[in-house]
């Protein structure tokens, strides 16, 4: 043991100390260590007796049950749900539960602002505080002895709170719990939608009512209920209309056919034609010839008045025309003859004037009729801007109501969601309430062992401190060290005994 050494130099002065001058001096110094451990190690012991510090605890556990619909034009409100909570959420939470405000309105309902230390007792007498910054400071105050955490592989938040007075720190606690459940709920859904949708749903009810009774009263001013169905009428009766001027012109370019065959047919007819000859032998043939002869031009201009001359029919009938005229112009006629008018001129100059008569009352029909389509066409032309106008107006209509309809139920939907705010149905629950602690922190033990250590450094050092300050020598190392001259003896201080065997300092037996 006395060859282990430690150099120590000091200025001009080189010290050898060993692990018996370190033991000495302990025992030199022995008032004051044990003074000084006995007092720091029942001080410790009763700090912790008399001001124990006291932790509640409550958990959040955060879940994803509840999904509030998104707030859109659509009528069908898209869900979005992940069952997966990430940790970017758990972090915004933690930072959530850790916000100013939250930290803020906790203090203020659990009453922790009208705890005053003796120091602010002291201010309040000498000054007026300022509220803003003591609120500051104890929030400060609060977030030093708050831990928030999340609990690995979970999805538990968990707050501590640490304090003096166990009551206090469990109020703490549950007005934090309560302040971060509001917050949680305004920050993820704003408040105010009910209200704003409840007056979007009288507004759009008066948009409807103003739609329904433009539609309604649309009728009564046009004078027609269904103007795209009387379009749809009017249109039909005027492709009659056009129909029947087909006929009719088709009929007058027919009559005017007919009018002109017989005008030339009237040309080529005589207008008196020989009734009586004086011929006896040829008399009766010539007749008969002759007979033959007007039925059938008669005929032929029947014919002529409905087909073309190119008709087989009518060029049969043109052969026996010459063929009989042949026959006549064979005859010889006498010389004595008796006209009278002829009735097929008669007869042609009748056609002629009825054919004429129908031709102009076919024109004037064609003329009629195409008045009518006109004023046809004009009037479904104003029917179709009315049905326009009318569909614009259902359009409005149907566009107020499903405004309407949205808004209603998107009131619903508000509702709904205010009645599970009430109700704190939310995507995060306390799993564990605020817990009022009845054991300190830290066991007594801890105090103890804490004092111990702390007792035995400070003794320690108050020794070390003392030996150092002491001017005195105490071995004969300290002399050679200093005097720089060998020691040749040492004599040893003896100290005589009381009655209560205490040592006394003789001073005759001095020093070395």
């Amino acid at each position: 043991m006395e060859g282990q050494e430690l150099v120590v130099q000091s200025g001009s002065r080189t010290l050898s100390f060993t692990l018996r001058d370190f033991v000495a001096m302990g025992f030199r110094r022995r008032r004051v260590m044990i003074l000084s451990f006995i007092g720091i190690l029942l001080g410790a012991i009763v700090a912790g007796l008399l001001w124990p510090k006291y932790q509640s605890e409550t958990e959040i556990l955060v879940r994803r049950e509840r999904v509030d619909p998104v707030v859109t034009g659509e009528v069908n409100s898209p869900m979005m749900m992940t069952p997966v909570i990430t940790e970017e959420e758990m972090n915004s939470e933690v930072e959530l539960i850790n916000n100013y405000d939250v930290i803020r309105q906790a203090i203020i309902d659990s009453g922790f602002d009208k705890q005053h230390s003796m120091l602010e007792k002291v201010t309040d007498i000498l000054g007026k505080p300022d509220p803003d910054k003591r609120m500051a400071a104890l929030v400060e105050k609060v977030k030093g002895h708050l831990t928030v955490k999340v609990v690995a592989k979970t999805n538990m938040i968990k707050i501590d709170y640490t304090s003096r007075n166990p009551k206090l720190a469990a109020a703490l606690l549950t007005a934090l719990d309560n302040a971060y459940l509001r917050k949680h709920q305004e920050v993820h859904r704003p408040g105010g939608q009910y209200k704003f949708f409840d007056q979007e749903v009288a507004k759009a009810r008066e948009n409807l009512n103003d739609a329904e009774g433009k539609l309604k009263a649309f009728p009564r001013q046009v004078g027609v209920a269904n103007p795209l169905l009387a379009r749809d009428i009017t249109i039909q009766k005027l492709n009659d209309f056009n129909e029947s001027l087909g006929h009719t012109r088709a009929a007058m370019a027919d009559g005017k056919q007919r009018l002109s065959m017989l005008q030339d047919l009237k040309k080529s007819t005589p207008q008196r034609m020989t009734t009586q000859m004086r011929k006896e032998d040829n008399a009766a043939t010539l007749q008969q010839l002759q007979s033959t002869l007007n039925m059938l031009e008669l005929q032929r201009i029947d014919l002529a008045s409905k087909y073309q001359p190119d008709y087989r029919p009518v060029q049969e009938l043109d052969k026996k025309i010459e063929q009989t005229k042949a026959a006549i112009a064979g005859e010889k006629p006498l010389s004595d003859e008796v006209t009278d008018q002829n009735p097929t001129y008669t007869w042609l100059d009748g056609e002629i004037a009825k054919t004429q008569s129908d031709l102009q009352g076919q024109e004037a029909r064609a003329s009629e009729i195409e008045s009518i389509i006109h004023q046809t066409m004009t009037k479904s032309e104003k029917l179709e801007e009315q049905g326009v106008e009318q569909q614009d107006l259902m359009r409005n209509a149907k566009a107020a109501e499903d405004n309407y309809m949205l808004y209603l139920r998107k009131r619903e939907e508000s509702r709904i969601s205010d009645a599970l705010d009430q109700s704190h149905i939310l995507n995060v629950n306390i799993a564990q309430p605020a817990t009022l602690p009845s054991l300190p922190a830290q066991p007594a033990w801890m105090f103890g062992l804490v004092g111990i250590a702390l007792a035995l450094t400070v003794s320690t050092g108050m020794a070390f401190t003392m030996e150092y300050l002491d001017p005195s020598f105490r071995t004969p190392a300290e002399v050679e060290a200093v005097l720089n001259l060998p020691v040749l003896a040492a004599v040893p201080e003896h100290r005589a005994l009381d009655g209560n065997g205490n040592g006394l300092n003789d001073s005759s037996n001095g020093h070395k």
